[in-house]
């Protein structure tokens, strides 16, 4: 977090760390292994676990609808806000 550029970076990708975090929280409240929100969510494994991790890259980011299935699989609703953003 030394370098400046590496701070503006991680910064910047603060909001999809926060989502992957509560993922991750989603899940192991409901007491569900990757592989169970897998089936419900219809798909495999290692798709859900990659979620959670973060995605991989901005070609790997998890659309809409995959997200909103893996909140329904864990027993949550997926709900999207708009918010101003704050000038420092």
């Amino acid at each position: 977090m030394a370098d400046p550029e590496f701070k503006v970076a991680y910064d910047a990708l603060d909001d999809e760390f926060r989502l992957f975090d509560l993922l991750l929280a989603a899940r192991q409240r409901a007491g569900l292994t990757h592989s169970q929100v897998a089936e419900r969510m219809g798909t495999k494994t290692p798709p859900v676990a990659r979620m959670e991790a973060g995605g991989g890259s901005k070609r790997h980011s998890p659309s809409f609808s995959t997200l909103r299935r893996y909140a329904e699989a864990v027993g949550f609703r997926l709900k999207i806000i708009l918010a101003p953003v704050i000038s420092h």
